[in-house]
């Protein structure tokens, strides 16, 4: 997998400033990524064993289990589902030039949970391993998955200690950061488990049209721009999406294959799933809502949900 270029220890992102539109709600927040695998067993090993997600009971469950092994396995935290993986073994590998997924993103809620996970992916599964980077926001580990899925574990440090700009703009950057030193630091006998999915980071064709989708249609907030890479916001975190071209250039519509089968996103009520299904139907995008949940596809053909929280 192409990795982003790696600034240097000065080189530090500047967040750009979105221009005024309508934002969606402050509160939103990212829910579980489906993936399309064609190795059920290995996958799940991959996410429980290695990466200790337990899995999750869903209705229908208990009837699949006595009738054959499930087709979709729910994984997460706490009850909390982050990763779906749905069986699907007839669909070609995805092409790592094409649109699509580029890592769903775990965020901890403190850096002892981190690290157990770390330690269990570097004992389990060593040959994952891609990188690491202090973002000044947050610690991040990257891992790809026996399928070729990026997953990113990461933790935000305090908002609080965030640094600003005096226009308004807050600084990320992409900083050494020590795996090694890291577990020696943060292990711990007892470890928190929560977990949530922080963000979710893309694969499109070109990032206007990624700002013109995920920005103008959606509501998003620019938070910052580099490289080729695009990275939006709601309420003010450093990014919920991100969007980039380092593989995928150019890229059209995704062919059916492995991979990104859905992500996932929830907004408070059910008045802003509504608001957001008439900017929907505004920008002539088609989609499907059954007053639950509003479904449909950005322009690389990634299907996205999005619900209003229980």
């Amino acid at each position: 997998m192409t990795t982003a270029p790696t600034p240097g220890q000065g080189d530090a992102v500047r967040l750009a400033t979105a221009r005024p539109h309508d934002s969606i709600a402050a509160a939103t927040s990212m829910d579980a990524v489906t993936l399309l695998v064609g190795d059920l067993d290995r996958q799940l090993r991959f996410y429980r064993d290695g990466l200790l997600l337990e899995v999750i009971e869903r209705p229908g469950d208990r009837f699949d289990e006595l009738a054959r092994r499930p087709d979709v396995v729910t994984l997460g935290r706490h009850g909390r589902p982050l990763v779906v993986l749905r069986h699907t073994p007839d669909l070609p590998p995805v092409d790592r030039r094409s649109a699509g997924l580029f890592h769903t993103a775990i965020l901890f809620d403190d850096r002892a949970g981190l690290a157990a996970t770390l330690l269990s992916a570097a004992q389990r599964e060593p040959q994952s391993y891609v990188g690491s980077a202090d973002h000044l926001v947050s610690l991040a580990f990257y891992l790809t998955d026996p399928e070729g899925n990026g997953v990113e574990l990461y933790w935000d440090r305090s908002r609080e200690l965030w640094e600003w700009e005096a226009d308004g703009r807050i600084r990320m950057d992409a900083l050494r950061l020590d795996p090694n030193a890291f577990l020696e630091e943060n292990l711990r006998e007892q470890a928190a488990t929560d977990a949530v999915v922080g963000h979710v980071h893309l694969q499109v064709g070109d990032v206007a049209s990624a700002r013109a989708f995920y920005v103008d249609t959606l509501g998003f907030d620019v938070t910052a721009e580099w490289h080729g890479a695009l990275f939006v916001s709601a309420g003010g975190y450093h990014h919920h999406l991100a969007m980039n071209t380092w593989n995928s250039a150019g890229a059209g519509p995704r062919a059916s294959s492995l991979g990104l089968g859905e992500v996932r996103i929830t907004v408070p009520t059910g008045d802003d799933l509504g608001a957001l299904a008439e900017r929907v139907r505004g920008a002539g995008v088609a989609s499907a809502d059954d007053g639950a949940a509003l479904v449909f596809q950005d322009p690389w053909r990634n299907v996205v949900r999005v619900a209003a929280d229980a």
